[in-house]
């Protein structure tokens, strides 16, 4: 399923109660981050028990859409954030950056979902 260059694709559920499962799909850049962290911000508003964001459909992940992720992570509390990562390039970005010891990383939405 690939986007256009530029586009994001931003898809919430509730598999369960006190559970969030953000789809990301597209480009997570300078010019679409704000738009996953206004989705974070209300979510967190909500206090779920977690939020799992799943980057399996992101082609490109830049530092504004890492940015947004660690600004949740800072303001998650209590709600815990699994953040699924299984494309290498993807993963990548996490692990250059050194987020991969901070951010829960997950390489599959059933592994981050039962690790809730």
């Amino acid at each position: 399923m690939s986007q256009p260059p530029g586009s994001l694709k931003l898809e919430t559920t509730w598999p369960q109660d006190g559970l969030a499962v953000v789809v990301v799909g597209g480009d997570l850049d300078m010019l679409t981050a704000p738009r996953l962290r206004g989705v974070l911000d209300e979510l967190l508003a909500r206090s779920p028990k977690a939020i799992v964001v799943d980057l399996t459909s992101v082609e490109f992940l830049g530092s504004a859409g890492l940015a947004a992720l660690m600004r949740a992570h800072e303001q998650a509390g209590d709600v815990r954030l699994r953040i699924v990562a299984p494309a290498r390039e993807v993963h990548r970005a996490f692990t250059v950056t050194g987020l991969d010891e901070v951010l829960a990383l997950y390489p599959t939405r059933e592994a981050a979902l039962t690790a809730v």
